[in-house]
């Protein structure tokens, strides 16, 4: 039996692009014979990754339903679309049966991951899908994809390490990767993906976000070698978060504002496996989030430098946010 569901009004399609994760779209017409051809593909799909409220397959007659049809500029047949949390992701044009295979069972692999409460685990790493150091809390979604990488600000990075975006990247940290025979050569001799402290152990991340989100669990991924020098870099051990400033905070600034949250990672809140720690945080201050500053205050041990590999940022995304008009949300005190 099929678990695809026919969409008959906009109204329906609206309701389960808000209910369910993921919704997968098939745009068809029942005379095109590219339409009847992929059919057998995309119920197999159906079929095998559906799953209630996380993976919804959809099929709309483009010629019955032409006001959702004309909404997403929908003119050659089949034309496929993947949502996720409401939002397009993709769009497949023809009869591609690998290209929407691989595409859709990316996503389905991440919503698996997601699916289980607690614990440490990658996730599928194929080639083009994501990285992740720890499984999703039920109910949300690494929502990562709606940080602006345009106005990211880290303040005391040594130049000598990846910028700032090395942080958001998708792949695993080359560190990780190397250690689990994926990578060649030496972690010395690699790309250098993450960032480490310059004259002192502190950091200072701004995160501007493109859409409004609710803000649940906050991942820090981070690797230092494991070595006795007394000038290997630290893990994180205090972060303070600030919720919804307008720009970076400077270090002697941020000593006078009361962070949002603190946080005390200790050595057993690291996975040794990913080299991820969660930041459990109290989600009712972490609503209607437009930014965020993450302030690295101090490390884990004695050195003088502390490191990140990755940050990811788990959640919900609301609307999208009008970037040429930020606006303040919430008390920025």
């Amino acid at each position: 039996m099929s678990n695809t569901v026919q969409i008959t009004s906009p109204a329906q399609f609206s309701s389960l692009l808000s209910s369910s994760r993921i919704v997968v779209v098939n745009f068809y017409n029942e005379w095109n014979a590219a339409c009847k051809a992929i059919i057998p593909v995309y119920e197999q799909l159906s079929g095998q990754l559906s799953r209630p409220n996380a993976i919804t397959f959809t099929k709309i007659n483009a010629e019955q339903q032409t006001q959702i049809a004309q909404s997403y500029n929908i003119s050659n047949m089949p034309t496929f679309m993947i949502f996720k949390n409401g939002r397009e992701l993709s769009k497949i044009n023809g009869a591609k049966p690998q290209e929407l295979s691989e595409a859709i069972k990316r996503l389905a692999a991440e919503a698996e991951s997601g699916g289980a409460s607690g614990g440490f685990g990658e996730a599928s790493s194929s080639a083009g899908g994501a990285w992740r150091g720890a499984r999703l809390p039920r109910g949300y979604s690494d929502v990562t994809d709606q940080v602006d990488v345009r106005g990211l600000d880290l303040l005391n990075s040594d130049s000598d390490f990846g910028g700032v975006r090395a942080l958001f990247e998708t792949t695993m940290p080359t560190t990780l990767a190397i250690g689990k025979g994926k990578g060649t050569g030496s972690s010395s001799e690699s790309k250098k993906d993450w960032v480490e402290s310059d004259v002192d152990e502190q950091l200072m991340l701004y995160l501007p976000f493109i859409s409004t989100l609710k803000v649940h669990t906050i991942q820090l991924t981070s690797c230092p070698p494991n070595s006795e020098d007394e000038d290997a870099p630290m893990r994180p051990k205090t972060i303070h978060l600030y919720t919804n400033r307008q720009h970076n905070l400077g270090f002697e600034e941020a000593e006078d504002i009361p962070a949002t949250q603190t946080i005390e990672l200790k050595p057993s809140d690291w996975d040794e496996k990913t080299g991820t720690a969660r930041l459990e945080l109290r989600f009712v201050k972490f609503q209607n989030i437009t930014s965020l500053v993450l302030f690295v205050v101090d490390g884990e041990g004695d050195g003088e430098k502390t490191r990140l590999d990755r940050v990811r940022i788990i959640g919900d995304a609301g609307e999208k946010r009008e970037m040429g008009k930020l606006e303040k949300i919430g008390d920025d005190s």
